[in-house]
């Protein structure tokens, strides 16, 4: 029971501090009275890429903020508790490779948000259950399905103040990241033999094992055979 407690305080705690530091830079600008989303990505630009760091810190008012804010801790929760040896390279791999596809590829405008990554976090535990196929990976892909299905319109293209390319791009970083760690499975993955094998069995039977291997005349010597 202790060590479950632990697992858990474990699992959220990175969740909870990067959503705590959304909140105090989103805070610190409204206090400054800055505006902060020049810091964005902004594509094909060398000052555009320092947003590849910060920009899913920075968002445009409290709802954009509250809308990133949940599935961000509840998706990473997710990875830190169900996918512990690669879950911070995991996260690390989305946020930086998601903001470097946006450099490259997006529209001129500044792009700011966490929601690149959410889309990354949310593919990744959807793809890990395609690429895993053990139960628990695929329990969790249906999961999020059910509960983030609706995220599939933010990847349409032309959608007016929204970065749907973020979306799309940190969906692609996500396949390529669950495929990429595919093969380092958890302990709750491993296939268990079934509990009967490697059992010695003790069961005695009416004739021995090998006695259709033995010739006539060898059954007869040792009396499994009668004529």
């Amino acid at each position: 029971m202790e060590e479950q407690k632990n697992r858990i305080v474990s699992s959220l705690r990175l969740p909870f501090q990067f959503v705590a530091l959304m909140w105090g830079v989103y805070f610190l600008e409204v206090a400054s009275g800055l505006d902060f989303g020049a810091y964005g990505v902004y594509p094909r630009e060398f000052f555009g890429l320092r947003g590849i760091v910060l920009a899913p810190l920075l968002h445009d008012d409290l709802r954009h903020l509250i809308s990133n804010s949940a599935p961000i801790f509840v998706l990473s929760t997710i990875i830190t508790y169900f996918y512990r040896r690669v879950a911070a390279r995991s996260i690390v791999m989305i946020y930086l490779l998601t903001g470097l596809a946006v450099w490259i590829f997006a529209r001129k405008v500044f792009h700011i948000g966490a929601s690149g990554v959410v889309y990354g976090l949310l593919s990744f535990v959807f793809w890990s259950g395609i690429f895993r196929r053990s139960l628990q990976s695929i329990i969790l892909a249906l999961i999020v399905t059910v509960l983030y299905s609706g995220y599939l319109n933010g990847i349409l293209p032309n959608q007016v103040g929204i970065s749907w390319e973020s979306h799309l791009l940190g969906g692609l970083m996500g396949i390529f990241t669950a495929y990429w760690y595919k093969e380092e499975i958890e302990a709750d993955e491993e296939k268990k033999p079934p509990s009967w094998e490697g059992e010695k069995s003790e069961t005695s039977y009416f004739l021995d094992r090998d006695v259709f291997e033995k010739t006539k005349k060898e059954r007869e010597e040792d009396g499994s055979f009668m004529g």
